[in-house]
């Protein structure tokens, strides 16, 4: 008899063990989904403020070809009959 007290014990011990044990995991993956979402909010504004950079070196390269080189003017004027072009395909699209 003594014998099943101490496996019983035993087990009710293991059980509590298992349980904080349980208990712990739960609390590091909750704090590693809030790490997580700070992260990929993170990572999104700067993302945005990445696009935004490429936008504006973009558009001071275009500045910058209209005072610059031949070499410039050429990409610039490149750029230009490829944006014609686009809104030409656009508008013909649009008319069918």
């Amino acid at each position: 008899m003594r014998n099943v007290e101490s496996i019983v014990e035993s087990l009710e011990l293991k059980i509590v063990n298992v349980l904080a044990h349980l208990d712990a995991l739960k609390a590091e993956n909750q704090r590693l989904k809030l790490e997580s979402a700070a992260q990929k909010e993170k990572a999104e504004a700067q993302r945005a403020a990445l696009d935004k950079k490429e936008a504006d070196l973009e558009a001071l390269r275009i500045a910058s070809s209209m005072l610059g080189s031949n070499d410039d003017k050429r990409a610039s004027k490149l750029k230009i009959n490829a944006l014609i072009r686009d809104i030409n395909d656009c508008l013909a699209s649009l008319s069918d």
